[in-house]
C-alpha cells in the first residue's frame, strides 16, 4: 500500500498539466477505494513544478478582459483554466502540508481529496474548451497571485483556509453567476454552461473551507468568525470587493457577520 501524501507530492512534482489531471484521478480513485495510507512523506516543495508557458505576469500587468469579443471570451476562459491549474496543487498542498500529522480527521482528508479531484475536473473542461477555440493553455500570461497567497498561509491550516477557500473561491461565487450570464448573452453557451457547473462544485468547496476552519478554530479556542477577521486583516493583500453574493454564500454556510468588517451595506 502507498501513501496518499506520496501521491500528493506526485501531483506537485509533476509539471504538465496532463499529468497533474491523471494523477489526481488516480489517486482519489484509489483514496475511495481504501488502496492508500496515511504513512508520513517529505514536506510539500514550496512551489509546484510549472509547465514552461504560460508567461507568469504581476496581476497589475494583466490585460483587461471583454468578454463581447472571441478574443476576449478565449482570454477569460485561460485566466479561469489557470485558477483551475493553480487549484488542482493547492488542495494536495493542503493536504500534503497539513493534514500529515496522523491527528487530521478522515473526513477532513475525504474533503479534500474531492476538491482536488473537482479542479483536477474542472481544468481538463475548461482546456478542452479552450482547444475547441484554438488557444491552449499556456498560450497567454498569466498572473502567480494565488500561488502567492499559498506561500504567504504556508505556517498555518486557519490562515490557508481563511484566504484560500473563504476569501479567493468565495470571490468566485460572487462573480460566476454574472459571468456566466454575459458569457449566454455574447452566444457562448457551452462557455456558459460550463462556468454554471463548475460555480456549483466551488459552493461545496467553499462550505468545506467553512467546515474546517470553524472546527480548528473552535479546536484552538478561537471564535472563528472573529478569527477570521483578524487573518484576513493581517495576512490578505488588498481588500475584499463586493458585490456578494449572498445566496451562494448561504447556500455555503458562510455566516452573515463574516463580511461586516469589510464592507458596508452588504446583505450576506
Amino acid at each position: 500500500m502507498t501513501s496518499l501524501f506520496a501521491h500528493a507530492l506526485a501531483v506537485l512534482g509533476a509539471a504538465y498539466p496532463a499529468q497533474k489531471i491523471a494523477i489526481s484521478h488516480e489517486t482519489a480513485r484509489l483514496w475511495r477505494a481504501g488502496a492508500l495510507d496515511l504513512t508520513p512523506a517529505p514536506p510539500p516543495p514550496e512551489r509546484p513544478a510549472r509547465p514552461s508557458r504560460p508567461e507568469l505576469r504581476p496581476p497589475r500587468d494583466m490585460p483587461r478582459r471583454r468578454i463581447g469579443g472571441t478574443a476576449g471570451r478565449v482570454a477569460l476562459l485561460h485566466a479561469l483554466a489557470h485558477i483551475e491549474l493553480n487549484a488542482i496543487d493547492l488542495a494536495w498542498d493542503l493536504l500534503a502540508r497539513f493534514a500529515a500529522d496522523g491527528k487530521t480527521p478522515r473526513r477532513f482528508i475525504d474533503d479534500w481529496v474531492g476538491v482536488a479531484n473537482d479542479e483536477a475536473r474542472h481544468f481538463a473542461q475548461l482546456g478542452d474548451r479552450l482547444a475547441a477555440l484554438d488557444c491552449p493553455y499556456g498560450a497567454l500570461p498569466a498572473h502567480d497571485g494565488l500561488w502567492q497567497a499559498a506561500l504567504e498561509t504556508a505556517d498555518d491550516l486557519l490562515a490557508r483556509l481563511a484566504i484560500v477557500p473563504l476569501v479567493l473561491e468565495a470571490r468566485g461565487l460572487d462573480v460566476t453567476p454574472a459571468t456566466a450570464a454575459r458569457l449566454e448573452q455574447a452566444g457562448d453557451e457551452a462557455s456558459a454552461s460550463l462556468l454554471e457547473a463548475i460555480y456549483r462544485d466551488e459552493i461545496g468547496h467553499v462550505a468545506a473551507g467553512w467546515r474546517w476552519f470553524e472546527y480548528g478554530c473552535t479546536a484552538a479556542g478561537y471564535d472563528p468568525v472573529r478569527h477570521f477577521h483578524h487573518l484576513v486583516t493581517t495576512r490578505f493583500k488588498g481588500r475584499l470587493k463586493g458585490p456578494f453574493n449572498a445566496p451562494a454564500r448561504r447556500l455555503a454556510g458562510l455566516p452573515p457577520p463574516l463580511l461586516s468588517p469589510f464592507c458596508t451595506d452588504c446583505a450576506v
